[in-house]
């Protein structure tokens, strides 16, 4: 039977521990569309009520070497309709991939922006989207990939706010920073890192304890796989069953074969990693969105995705075999249109530019993953030697496994946040797998954990519907409170010194 894989390892294979080692897809906090439709989805640009601009970006923000100084243009979007002089700039501190795609996924600033009168603001990720410091060659190697992490991202963001306010003749406009996911993370970081630029953050599934050893290796997929059980006892444990058979039927003669017909590949499986990973990526991906409506975010997916995929699993008769239910429940992720007559299991697009992941996997981003006895996926555990080794063998650079935490804390981040920070929501689901490595226990009177039971990935951040449920409308409403409470603070304060 294979082993449990990191989400944060794009290709990599990390254990030496069981006698068969697959290399598989990895989905830190971000879709994956490694594995895709035959017929990609309309793939022009979403219709966003934002300007798109471009900022000259120094390449290093960190030396003063001659070639340090290079310039690429960084992309970012601007929605001025409700703003006036000297009002709040919200700035969505962008994750890994396109800025625009993560725009038309962030309803709640727009829905919010009247009432503050906000400047919104989507800063591109540096070596994502349009954002490529060398252009086609900014993949090439390590030289150019080097300057790919969240240091020189964060002060990407500190440089284009403090232009941006300056060229507004806005200096005294409060900036608050929003960000869901590895964003939520720079988010956070940003208001650690740079508390004379931004007056709070907003950092929403951002799981900034899923390194070292302070959040438990097993956690996020024994939470994958509770959201699964408190579905369907029956739907867990189909899961959970079927990895054997699919390892048994490969094994046969003509298993790939009998493979790609069941399941529609549109062309030979050459590997059963396909199909592991195919189903593997289906399931964490439905449990990190289980909206309570509809959404379309990763794919077009129904009202809470995880209880429609069981209910999947337990309608077929009892004699039928695992590995048809779990591809009848798959197909709700990856073809809930039904308009699809094949699937390309193998060597899809990237279609949202997310592949510069695989490297910051491979050199700052380093969390440990493993797989309990708990999980519905085969049991497993971490090796770092054979981690870094891969990498190595791919990128020719060597993890750093705690400089995140060196760089930006987290162990006792209780103590160490409580004195030192300030005026930070961190907003987390139960039902997202990420929630087990962030923060949910309120630090201080400003470093507040708003936690939901029924909460997805980054929930708060869609726009909202007229059938959201209470919960949901009760979270967005606390969050606003709170970015209010921080603005008219900072406006009396403003106030009282002007009048010094």
């Amino acid at each position: 039977m294979a082993p449990c894989v990191s989400l944060l390892l794009p290709v990599f294979a990390i254990l030496a521990t069981l006698p068969v080692i697959r290399s598989a897809h990895t989905f830190f906090p971000r879709p994956s569309y490694d594995q895709s439709l035959a017929r990609q989805p309309d793939a022009s640009k979403p219709k966003i009520p934002y300007k798109a601009h471009y900022f000259p970006q120094v390449i290093d923000h960190f030396t003063f070497q001659p070639k340090s100084s290079k310039i690429f243009y960084q992309k970012y979007l601007v929605n001025s309709h409700y703003w006036r002089r000297g009002a709040p700039i919200f700035v969505y501190t962008g994750n890994e991939g396109d800025i625009e795609w993560f725009a038309s996924n962030t309803g709640f600033l727009l829905d919010i922006a009247p009432k503050f009168r906000a400047l919104l603001v989507f800063i591109e990720h540096r070596f994502y989207g349009e954002s490529m410091p060398f252009g086609n060659k900014s993949y090439k190697s390590a030289e150019t990939l080097g300057y790919l992490n969240s240091q020189q991202a964060l002060a990407d963001f500190a440089i284009l706010i403090r232009s941006l306010k300056h060229n507004l003749s806005s200096e005294a406009s409060p900036v608050v920073v929003f960000g869901g996911s590895y964003g939520g993370m720079l988010a956070a970081w940003f208001r650690l890192k740079y508390p004379h630029i931004a007056i709070g953050a907003l950092a929403s599934s951002a799981p900034i304890l899923q390194f070292d050893d302070i959040t438990p290796w097993s956690s996020f997929y024994d939470a994958v796989s509770q959201d699964f059980k408190e579905a369907s006892l029956n739907c867990y444990e189909v899961i959970k069953g079927s990895w054997a058979e699919l390892e048994a039927l490969s094994a046969q003669k003509e298993g790939l074969t009998e493979l790609s017909r069941t399941f529609r590949a549109c062309q030979d499986l050459h590997s059963l990693d396909s199909v592991w990973d195919w189903l593997w990526s289906a399931f964490v991906y439905t449990a990190m969105v289980n909206y309570p409506t509809e959404a379309n975010f990763m794919m077009p997916l129904p009202a809470y995705p995880v209880q429609a995929m069981c209910k999947i699993i337990d309608g077929f008769p009892s004699g039928a075999s695992k590995i048809t239910r779990v591809f009848a429940a798959a197909s709700l992720y990856y073809n809930y249109s039904r308009a699809e007559k094949c699937f390309k299991l193998e060597h899809g697009p990237d279609t949202h530019g997310l592949h510069g992941w695989n490297w910051q996997a491979c050199t700052e981003m380093v969390m440990p993953m493993s797989c309990s006895q708990e999980s519905m996926f085969p049991p497993s555990g971490f090796s770092y030697k054979e981690f870094a080794e891969d990498c190595m063998k791919t990128f020719g650079a060597k993890p750093r496994p705690h400089w995140i935490t060196t760089e930006f804390g987290g162990k006792r981040i209780d103590r160490a946040l409580k004195r030192s920070g300030g005026n930070i929501i961190f907003s987390n689901g139960l039902q997202d797998p990420w929630s087990r490595g962030g923060v949910l226990k309120n630090i201080s009177s400003t470093i507040i954990a708003l936690v939901t039971e029924k909460g997805a990935h980054h929930v708060d951040f869609r726009f909202a519907t007229k059938d959201d449920p209470e919960w949901l409308k009760e979270l967005r409403r606390k969050e606003v409170e709170i970015i209010q409470g921080w603005i008219d603070q900072y406006y009396a304060d403003l106030k009282r010194l002007n009048n010094e």
